[in-house]
């Protein structure tokens, strides 16, 4: 468990973590070429010069001086991931740098977001390689990932990675495939009779939703160490007290055994909880129902915080619309339910529904893992001057003594999936309205690709980068960003990045506003 001085105290939600463990593996990172550039090898034999990686670059090798503790670390630009001829990673290097060997043609450009080049006459062997280590800040909705060099205690960020995952959006179409399947048992539909021989779940199992959730944070992972020469990786393994984070006091002994019902019944709470009245209208008298406050379909759980009782004509009329919406003409009855429902505890079930899953894949392909409690974390932010996000708190994982820089800017990764297995599109009454093709590639390119049109004449002439939507006509449309541009000849088309099923933004470091 981490050591911290005396008077200083972790957040009360957050339970005692165990000792950081490391464990001994065998890690292969692949060789990955993602822009359709294969054939851009030069021929071996070719010797090194000047102006490359074998000296320290002032931004990424050479330490500075450590600041004081509690000083802030300054900013600097993000590193540039480097490939050695064959494909294995080397020292990451400054922009600078980079510009110069792609200016020289000594490099080809491997991958656009995140940048990636590639060196034409350089092996790993030749090179002198230090090592970067990881820092990953795991989350319910967004996870935040650190590539840092460090000399003793001083830690130098390099890049940084922020995924948004896609978890809710699962979570809402299995509840949607539920309901259309419960639907097909009552109405007059073909229906596939069911099978009783796979209704078994096998221990440990996750739910897709928290699955997915382990599977793009080991994804990009994986992917990072196949750019950069991963030694060690640091990983947040924090655990949340949900029933102290409910009750909101201190807890002690017996008092975790009794629960908000302690005592009595739900319907008899509710009643007695709102005045035995509607809670949206404040009829009495009347035969009242039990209503979600936010509805399960909006993402509402059945926690008695989020339970209110309303009469039948309240009721029918809610429906499933949000309570802010639905009391939209009474701001004061309005406040008074809102202060009552509390926030769910959906994020924090999922941290710590994950959190021994996430570990165990690390373990098994890096070779060194540490974990750190989330109380060190937050000491080791504040005690540098760091302001509060993901990657930033990534950062800050595990034992350090002065952080000296930080990336300026942030790449934001967005899980947006690689599209759908139907082929037919319906109206809003259900009857198909168009059905697309079975193939999803035409003329070389498929929805989702990054690419470069340079269009030479007409009122789309000038050049144009963005992602494309693929026509069987051969006439493309490109999202950039400054808006739709329609029909591009496939002619005028230049492949920048495969589609890999992720979106990316930049965006500087603690702003909202992405770039």
């Amino acid at each position: 468990m981490a050591t911290f001085h005396v008077g200083l105290k972790t957040h009360p939600p957050v339970l005692p973590q165990q000792l950081a463990l490391e464990f001994e593996s065998a890690d292969t990172p692949r060789i990955g070429d993602e822009t359709g550039l294969e054939h851009r090898f030069a021929a071996p034999g070719v010797e090194h010069v000047r102006g490359e990686t074998p000296d320290r670059s002032p931004a990424v090798g050479r330490v500075t001086p450590n600041p004081r503790v509690g000083e802030k670390g300054r900013e600097a630009h993000p590193v540039v991931f480097i490939l050695d001829k064959y494909g294995q990673p080397l020292q990451p290097t400054t922009p600078a740098r980079a510009r110069k060997l792609l200016k020289k043609g000594r490099a080809v450009i491997a991958r656009h977001a995140p940048f990636v080049i590639r060196l034409k006459d350089r092996t790993a062997s030749a090179s002198e390689v230090e090592g970067v280590e990881l820092g990953i800040d795991p989350g319910s909705k967004h996870t935040g990932i650190a590539v840092f060099s460090t000399c003793g205690g001083d830690r130098r960020g390099l890049y940084a990675v922020e995924l948004t995952h896609r978890g809710g959006r699962i979570r809402d179409k299995l509840t949607a495939r539920s309901a259309h399947r419960r639907g097909g048992r009552t109405r007059n539909l073909r229906y596939r009779s069911p099978r009783y021989n796979n209704r078994t779940k096998a221990p440990g199992r996750l739910a897709p939703s928290l699955r997915h959730r382990v599977e793009t944070t080991m994804s990009w992972t994986n992917r990072i160490s196949r750019w950069a020469p991963v030694t060690a990786v640091h990983v947040e393994r924090v655990a949340f007290d949900t029933h102290l984070m409910a009750a909101g006091k201190p807890l002690e002994g017996v008092e975790y055994q009794h629960g908000t019902l302690k005592g009595t019944e739900v319907r008899e709470y509710l009643l007695t909880k709102w005045g035995r009245a509607c809670a949206y209208c404040g009829a009495s008298g009347v035969p009242l129902n039990i209503d979600h406050i936010l509805p399960r379909s909006r993402g509402g759980s059945g926690r008695i915080t989020n339970l209110a009782v309303a009469c039948v004509p309240c009721n029918q009329a809610k429906n499933n619309t949000p309570v802010e919406e639905f009391l939209k003409h009474e701001p004061k009855r309005l406040a008074k339910i809102l202060a009552q429902a509390k926030a769910p505890l959906r994020d924090a079930a999922a941290v710590n529904a994950t959190r021994w899953a996430l570990w165990r894949s690390l373990d098994g392909v890096f070779p060194t893992v540490h974990t750190a409690s989330g109380g060190r974390t937050k000491w080791n932010r504040q005690r540098t001057g760091l302001p509060k996000t993901h990657t930033l708190d990534a950062l800050c994982v595990g034992r350090l003594d002065t952080i000296s820089r930080h990336p300026s800017r942030t790449l934001t990764v967005t899980a947006t999936g690689r599209g759908s297995y139907a082929r037919t599109r319906t109206d809003k009454y259900g009857f198909p309205r168009l059905r697309l093709p079975r193939r999803k590639q035409f003329f070389g390119y498929q929805t989702g690709d990054l690419v470069r049109a340079v269009v030479p004449t007409g009122k789309h002439a000038g050049t144009h980068t963005g992602r494309i939507a693929v026509r069987t006509t051969g006439r493309f449309n490109i999202r950039t960003t400054h808006g739709l541009v329609q029909g591009i000849r496939h002619q005028y088309l230049r492949l920048l990045q495969r589609a890999d099923g992720y979106s990316y933004t930049s965006r500087r470091e603690g702003s909202a506003n992405p770039a």
